[in-house]
């Protein structure tokens, strides 16, 4: 494996939907605009995307170095995955983290997956999706040479590396539970099921997952989705919790609460200070909650109910690795 990194440039692109569990596109939030410098010397505050060569594919990534950051203290480290058919731009508008890595001090990554197209991509997730699938790219490889290059540039604590995505990119956080426990202490799922049938977790990894009801693209119960175009059937919400609840060795009886168009299950007691939640948004489809509109062309309206933007950041600084 060898590693090149440079700044590329960071081209606006609006979607349109392909061969993929989730479609994303633009909002108004501006696209990052790349500088010439190092990762080095990059400034906090700043937005650069990034080149990493692995396994003889250049990738690439959207960086975000919080304003709050000091190369003398230990940093959280947080990676965010796009949606199938999407790419790093789109994520960045769809979740507006940047601001949130500002005010809470934690470094946050937008990864880029692969396609033969250029930013229309997918993440191997294990049985989705599309391209990344097909070709059997490593992307866990990938990650973990992504996280081990940014260690070496800034002072990241090992104890506090999470993953969150979206719809295919919440598939590949479940992948990156599943092979690369000893480096991430959470995950955030959004909309995407745990679809790789070799999970075998080295150890504990806490968990938290949001998911609509009535999702035609990735099912709450499983099978394949009526509006999905990976065309792959899907693992069940049930199915993806239950198999955590057994690997960090919850008890089975959550905490619940239910407000407006949200059901809240928090289950507790699990193995080395882990926990393993749920969000079900009654009635909710394929959509990010809290975001700031559908995250494609005919995508589906978000609740307002909640901001899985915050939500997963608190449930995040609760559980770094023991």
């Amino acid at each position: 494996m060898t590693k090149n990194h440079k700044i590329v440039s960071a081209a606006g692109v609006l979607l349109f939907a392909v061969l993929a569990c989730a479609r994303t596109t633009p909002t108004s939030t501006p696209v990052p605009q790349p500088t010439s410098i190092s990762t080095a010397v990059i400034s906090p505050g700043e937005d650069v995307t990034l080149t990493l060569n692995f396994g003889g594919i250049e990738r690439s990534y959207i960086l975000h170095i919080p304003s709050l950051y000091d190369a003398s203290k230990p940093t959280p480290l947080m990676l965010s995955f796009h949606g199938g058919g999407g790419n790093a731009e789109n994520q960045l508008r769809l979740t507006d983290d940047n601001q949130l890595a500002d005010e809470k001090g934690f470094i946050v990554v937008y990864p880029n997956g692969t396609g033969a197209l250029d930013n229309v991509l997918t993440w191997n997730g294990g049985n989705c999706c599309g391209y990344a699938s097909r070709n059997n790219i490593d992307d866990v490889g990938f990650v973990r040479a992504l996280v081990a290059e940014l260690q070496s540039q800034y002072n990241i604590d090992p104890k506090r590396i999470y993953a969150t995505g979206f719809s295919n990119g919440g598939i590949m956080s479940y992948r990156l539970a599943c092979e690369a426990a000893d480096i991430f202490a959470a995950i955030a799922p959004i909309s995407g099921t745990l679809n790789y049938d070799g999970c075998e977790p080295s150890e504990p990894v806490s968990v938290i997952h949001f998911h609509g009801t009535d999702d035609t693209h990735v099912p709450y119960n499983g099978g394949i989705g009526e509006d999905s175009l990976a065309g792959v059937p899907f693992k069940s919400v049930e199915y993806s919790i239950n198999f955590w609840l057994e690997a960090d060795q919850c008890a089975k009886t959550p905490a619940s609460e239910a407000y407006s168009d949200i059901k809240h299950d928090a289950y507790s007691n699990c193995a080395n200070g882990t926990g393993v939640e749920l969000y079900t948004i009654i009635g909710g489809k394929h959509a990010r909650p809290g975001s700031n509109g559908p995250a494609g062309p005919n995508g589906d309206e978000p609740t307002q109910t909640i901001s899985a933007s915050e939500i997963i950041w608190e449930f995040f600084a609760a559980h770094p690795k023991p």
